[in-house]
């Protein structure tokens, strides 16, 4: 086994649905201390959105202006990093100081640590860096009450990130940080604002003999992870999602071949969360415009919808609008079925 000192620190991004991973990703790829970075990007559902909002994505893998390598997983995550380590050993990709992977947002992160800590081959060449987690400042309480994995999120982190403090009231933001502080005194609390700070912690290589929070976390659990990661060679995050990993949540994909008229998909999606919001935990997608020559990105976290925007390009693919839903309770039948029967409606 390589020496810690020669090994690549490996960080991991996670957070709840909507809590704001890809922003913060966004802007950390933009300090040039960070341009020696590859980074790993893991969505749920059939089809994936967030790595078109950090950049166009040829084939698996682009190299972004910053330097950085930023790829997708597809599958397992012990096989995508294998593959990634030999193209940089054979030079065909930049010689990369260190990892992020970005888990989805129902991700439990310790599979991924134990994937990182186990695998023989991985083990040789990697070694596990800090967890960090964002909350939302908006949600978050409400989803550390409501979802285990939220809970497990938070208990992970080496650092917890709070997001969308200008959309909360001051007192709850400082509650929301209270409780987390109480929920993982070990973690360090920083505003999402303070992204120098967290661009230094994830230059810094970890030290092998004080091991983090979450890297604890993953030994402390690791009787049982390590017998089942080894007999499925798959990891928590890469299952296929169903009822009996996240409940009743469940991700469907709405592909719509015809350009949308902006205003009618507007109402329908405004009538839609206001009668489920607390259901559609989040909703993300490119539309086809009738009237746009480029993808116009949408995304909903529960009754919150952010302003869209433009891409500078389509991605590979057909020209079609996809829709991401994640949702509770809600089939994806019913939904489909409303919003053509929006689209023929208003046509």
């Amino acid at each position: 086994m390589a020496t810690a000192a020669a090994r690549i620190p490996t960080h991991v991004l996670t957070g709840f649905l909507g809590s704001g991973k890809t922003t913060l990703l966004n802007r950390l790829l933009q300090d040039p201390a960070l341009g020696d970075c590859a980074v790993l990007i893991n969505e749920f559902g059939a089809v994936g959105v967030d790595h078109h909002l950090v950049d166009r994505v040829e084939g698996d893998m682009v190299l972004l202006a910053s330097g950085c390598i930023c790829c997708t997983v597809r599958g397992d995550l012990a096989e995508a990093l294998r593959a990634l380590y030999a193209r940089r050993e054979a030079g065909t990709v930049p010689a990369f100081a260190r990892v992020v992977i970005e888990t989805t947002g129902l991700a439990d992160p310790v599979p991924v640590l134990a994937t990182l800590m186990f695998d023989r081959i991985l083990q040789n060449h990697f070694a596990v860096g800090s967890v960090v987690t964002t909350i939302d400042a908006l949600n978050g309480a409400v989803n550390l009450q409501e979802f285990p994995v939220c809970r497990k999120q938070a208990t992970s982190a080496d650092l917890l990130v709070l997001t969308k403090l200008d959309l909360a009231e001051a007192q709850a933001g400082l509650r929301l940080r209270q409780e987390l502080q109480a929920l993982n005194p070990a973690a360090q609390v920083l505003r999402a604002d303070a992204a120098t700070d967290l661009a230094a912690l994830l230059v810094t290589a970890p030290d092998p003999q004080s091991p983090a929070p979450g890297v604890a976390l993953a030994r402390s659990t690791a009787g049982s992870l390590r017998s089942s990661f080894f007999a499925t060679g798959t990891t928590a995050e890469t299952a296929p999602a169903s009822t009996g990993i996240h409940g009743d949540i469940h991700s469907f994909v709405l592909q719509i071949p015809q350009a949308m008229d902006w205003t009618v998909f507007g109402i329908w999606l405004s009538l839609l969360l206001h009668a489920h919001g607390e259901r559609v935990l989040r909703v993300k997608g490119l539309l086809q415009v009738q009237g746009a020559h480029t993808p116009v990105v949408v995304h909903g976290v529960q009754q919150l919808v952010y302003p869209p925007t433009h891409l500078a390009r389509w991605p590979d693919g057909p020209r079609q609008s996809e829709l991401v839903f994640i949702v509770r309770g809600l089939e994806q039948a019913a939904v489909e079925a409303s919003l053509q029967s929006y689209l023929l409606r208003f046509a």
